[in-house]
This record gives structure tokens, C-alpha cells and sequence, in this order.
């Protein structure tokens, strides 16, 4: 069938308005947060779930490729079309698609596919409760669902990654039949006529919802993190352990809805800044303090120098504006940045993206925002390691720092040093791709990999060969330092041939 015969018939099912087939408003949809790129047919902005079926509905008659996209904050292509299908591909943008319900005061959520992190986090903050993800993802408007969708690990030990076995979702079964699949635990009728609009409204009367049909959070990671001296690795995608319905499902189900555990806010938090220059004092501690200490610290987030060193000058604004602004501003300082891209991306002659330039230039000409102690600890250690933990384990975890570091490898921050370091942290994860933006006529791409080690494996820190490293302008290495997974982020000199380096050998 035709493009225009497909169109139509996403038209009938969602209206003409909530349809995008110029190269102008797909763009942006089309383009990966950090790399990716694939052309589409079309967008589509269903603005109820009803519709979001319609269009379904409309895509399967027409054997159409759907990409279920969100916030489109994934940082390694998923988010996005690639390659060519061989027939249209539809983008189903759910951003339109918002709603938090809260189930046995506010213990659980259930959340719509537009819902994110962070208004989930606004909702919960009154109530004293936050959700599975608290940094990272959640400041820059990554959706509920996109993370249970792609079981995201989030940087807190003692929640493991984004899981449920209680959704709403809708998949193509053996007899290429489009069905809709009520995992909810909530009993809501028998059609998607009858079921959609209730999610929607959130009406759940108290009789309708069963607590006894499956879990809504990874209660087992607690357990697993804490195996150091085990095999296997704590978390990656695709673990068997958690692919159950919609979670871990990375777009072959489209995702109508979530039920989630939410968690008691954090309180009394102490942070410690620790350096190093021997990778294995970092992995014994590691090793210890998992195996031994009586509980587990609430995150533990790792820095290499020539990370410290880039995010330091290109992810400087990024700080700044959550600093001035608080996170409660961020997603509508996303959406005006993005406006004012869309309108200069019409001048020719002008970079893009053009606010990056802008706001990389002004940012030169500012002063440091990181504490005096942090640039001292740059200067003597190679890794930096922050550790943030509840202060009754004050204690217990400076007895292991001194232990394993000595007296003078590590400090206790001030609120303001340790609020400072968590946001030059979270200001790396986007560094990269403002240097790309920068530097784009000297860097031909990022390589932007996740690396999930074995939890019992002491030689965490790579050693690259010639052959590759000779191509690399910077390697950014950070992550999730107890839970053993790094994001690894390789950004390559303008020629070289970034395609076959993601090859396995």
C-alpha cells in the first residue's frame, strides 16, 4: 500500500492534526539524543489511549514498522528509525499521552505512556515518596514507561533496574492478530473500548485492584548487587530475570500503561568524594563493602579524569541551569531550547544545533560552579569515586574508606560540595555530545556503549589497543560504580571509520 493510503487511514484514526509528515517537524523525532538518525513516514501524537489503539490498529492493516518513542532520551539508537524496512515507518510519539494514578496512597503508581520521571517525582515529593529513577533520566523528561520498557538500571543500589510484571499493553500474537493484554491486576472490562477510557480516567474502584497478581519492582537486586564474589553480571538488558511483559519488551509491544511500587524519600544523606590512582584499591573496595558492610549505600557513582576535564567545560551550562533554575524548571527550558533549534535550523549559514553554540559560548566566559576541593582531588587522582549514603552508616563507611584509601584519598562533603558533585556527575552524561556539537568538523562520531561487568571481576578499567585508541580524540568513562556498569563513550577523530569499530571482531 501506498504512503498516502496509510496517512489517510492514520488520519481517520487519530485526526489530521496529530499527524506530522514534514521533513521540518519529523526531524527532531528522527534524530537520537546523543546519535542515530532513519527516516519516517510519518508521526503520530495519539492524544488518548483509544486513539493510540486506532492508530494500531491502522499501522498493523498496513503493515506498517511502528517505533513507540517518548521522550526520545535513549542514548544508543533505540529510539529512533535505522536502516531501511523495505516499508513506512510510523514514529508513535506518546508525549501527548499523560496521567499518574496513585494506588494504596501512593505506594503504587499507575502511569500513562506520556507520564515522566520527573512529574512522577513532583507528584510524590508532597507524599514523601520518590520513584524507582532519581537523577540522571528523570531531570531531562524520560518517560516511566521508556525505562520498564528497556529495564533501566538508574544509579540507585538498592532498586536494581526499571521492572513490573503489572502493564497494559498491546502486541501481534502467532496468528498476526493485534491484541490488547490486561496485566494490570486491575479488573477493568472485557474490550479496549471498556478498558482504555477507565485507564485514562483512573477509575479504579478499590474492589477492582488485586495486590496478589505479580511484582511491581525488582525486589531481588538487593540481594544480587551484593554478590561480588559471584559470577554473572548485576544488570544488563536482556536478562532473562527480568523480560516479563511489557518490561525489558524495547518497542516489540506498544505499552498502554504501568503499575509500579514507588519508594520512601532518602533522608539525613551524607556524600563522600573519594580519588585514586590504583584501579585495584577502587575494586577491593568494591568488594568489601558489598560483601560486608550492613547495608548498602544509596548510590555509588564513578569519574574518570578526562571525563572530570570535559564535562568540566562542555556540560558547564548544563550545571549552571540546574543550579539557577532547580530541576522543577528543566523539561520547559528542554522544550524552549528545542523551539528555538527548529526556528534557527531554518537559517542556513547558522550551526546547529544552534542554542548549543550559544550557550557553550557564554559558559566559556563563566566561572568554575565545582568546589575548590573537587579541583584539588582532579589534580592528584586519576578516578573519582561518590558515594552517597544515609548518615546512620557514617560510620561504618568511613572505618571502610580509611581502610581501603587511607586518611587522605577521600572527604566528607558539605551539602553544597556534595550537591555540587552529583551535578557535575549528571552534566557528564551529556558532555559528549556537546563536544561532538562543538568540535564537528574535527570528530567524525561518538561510540557510546554500556558496559555491565561481571560482578566478581577486578579488572574493570580497560586497556585499549593501538589500532583503536589511535583514533580516538577522548574516551569518557563513568558509571554506576557497585552495580559494576559503565557507560563508556568513545568519541572518534573526523575519518575514522566508527562503523567497523562497533563490529565485533
Amino acid at each position: 500500500m501506498s504512503a498516502s493510503t496509510l496517512i489517510n487511514a492514520l488520519s481517520a484514526a487519530t485526526g489530521s492534526d496529530n499527524i506530522a509528515t514534514d521533513d521540518a517537524t519529523k526531524r527532531p523525532h528522527q534524530i537520537g539524543y546523543r546519535s542515530g538518525y532513519g527516516e519516517a513516514a510519518a508521526v503520530v501524537y495519539p492524544t488518548s489511549l483509544l486513539a493510540l489503539w486506532e492508530v494500531l490498529k491502522a499501522c498493523h492493516q498496513h503493515d506498517a514498522v511502528i517505533i513507540p518513542q517518548a521522550a526520545n532520551t535513549g542514548l544508543t539508537e533505540g529510539s529512533t528509525p535505522k536502516d531501511d524496512y523495505g516499508r513506512p515507518a510510523v514514529i508513535l510519539s506518546t508525549m501527548r499521552l499523560k496521567g499518574l494514578h496513585f494506588l494504596q496512597e501512593g505506594k503504587q503508581v499507575v502511569a500513562l505512556p506520556g507520564a515522566t520521571l520527573f512529574e512522577l517525582s513532583q507528584q510524590l515529593a508532597p507524599i514523601g515518596r520518590e520513584p524507582h529513577s532519581v537523577i540522571g533520566s528523570t531531570s531531562i523528561g524520560a518517560s516511566v514507561v521508556g525505562g520498564v520498557c528497556n529495564n533501566s538500571g538508574g544509579a540507585l543500589c538498592r532498586r536494581g533496574p526499571a521492572y513490573t510484571e503489572l502493564a497494559l499493553y498491546a502486541r501481534v500474537n502467532e496468528n498476526n492478530e493485534l491484541e490488547l493484554i490486561n496485566e494490570l491486576g486491575i479488573d477493568l472490562g472485557d474490550t479496549p473500548e471498556e478498558i482504555l477510557p477507565r485507564v485514562e480516567q483512573g477509575d479504579f474502584p478499590e474492589d477492582s485492584v488485586r495486590h496478589d497478581v505479580g511484582k511491581a519492582s525488582d525486589d531481588d537486586y538487593q540481594t544480587i548487587i551484593r554478590g561480588a564474589d559471584q559470577p554473572g553480571a548485576a544488570r544488563y538488558n536482556n536478562d532473562p530475570r527480568l523480560l516479563h511483559g511489557a518490561s525489558g519488551s524495547a518497542g516489540k509491544v506498544v505499552v498502554f500503561a504501568v503499575r509500579l511500587d514507588t519508594f520512601e524519600q532518602e533522608k539525613d544523606v551524607t556524600t563522600y568524594y573519594v580519588g585514586t590512582n590504583d584501579t585495584q584499591q577502587l575494586a577491593d573496595f568494591r568488594f568489601r563493602f558489598l560483601l560486608e558492610a550492613s547495608r548498602l549505600p544509596i548510590t555509588t557513582e564513578y569519574l574518570h579524569r578526562e571525563l572530570f576535564d570535559v564535562a568540566k567545560r562542555y556540560g558547564k551550562d548544563s550545571f549552571l541551569l540546574i543550579k539557577w533554575l532547580g530541576t522543577q524548571r528543566l523539561p520547559g527550558a528542554f522544550r524552549l531550547k528545542n523551539r528555538v533549534d527548529s526556528l534557527f535550523r531554518k537559517i542556513p549559514f547558522l550551526p546547529e544545533p544552534f542554542t548549543d553554540h550559544v550557550l557553550q559560548a557564554v559558559s566559556r566566559v563563566l566561572p568554575s560552579p565545582l568546589p575548590k576541593r573537587l579541583h584539588t582531588w582532579r589534580d592528584a587522582y586519576e578516578h573519582h569515586l561518590i558515594i552517597r549514603v544515609n548518615g546512620d552508616m557514617c560510620e561504618e563507611t568511613e572505618r571502610f574508606l580509611s581502610e581501603c584509601f587511607g586518611q587522605d584519598a577521600w572527604f566528607r562533603c558539605t551539602p553544597d560540595e556534595g550537591e555540587r558533585a552529583m551535578l557535575h556527575r549528571f552534566a557528564a552524561a551529556g558532555a559528549a555530545v556537546r563536544y561532538r556539537t562543538i568540535h564537528h568538523k574535527d570528530v567524525e562520531d561518538i561510540l557510546a556503549l554500556d558496559i555491565a561487568l561481571s560482578r566478581n571481576d577486578p579488572e574493570w578499567f580497560e586497556q585499549l589497543p593501538e589500532s583503536i585508541s589511535k583514533d580516538i580524540v577522548h574516551r569518557l568513562y563513568y558509571g554506576h560504580f557497585f552495580c559494576h556498569v559503565f557507560h563508556q563513550d568513545y568519541i572518534f577523530r573526523r575519518g575514522a571509520d566508527v562503523d567497523a569499530l562497533k563490529k565485533p571482531c
